[in-house]
């Protein structure tokens, strides 16, 4: 029994290990802006296209952001969801 317990708790941090190397890579605006973002909802990186903002309109970049940031943070959310449900099953044994 407690062998199968450390077991699942090394799975479990082997998951997560593989969350922190996951990026998720999303775009708004046609690819004016791209941002990566880990399993672990960490933003990695945002990029900016300077030739297809116009600084004019600066609400619109911040809607691109808010869009990539949103779709970012679900599609890491779903990727962790899918990485941890198979081992989430045997949590029960463990009292948590």
């Amino acid at each position: 029994m407690a062998f199968d317990q450390m077991k699942m708790i090394n799975n479990l941090r082997k998951a997560q290990n593989e969350l922190k190397k996951e990026i998720i890579e999303v775009e708004a605006g046609e690819g004016a802006v791209v941002i990566q973002i880990t399993g672990e909802l960490k933003v990695k990186k945002i990029n900016i296209d300077p030739s297809m903002v116009d600084l004019e309109d600066i609400e619109e970049l911040e809607h691109w952001i808010e869009i990539a940031m949103r779709d970012g943070m679900a599609k890491a959310q779903e990727v962790a969801a899918a990485k941890m449900k198979p081992l989430m099953g045997g949590l029960g044994s463990l009292g948590l």
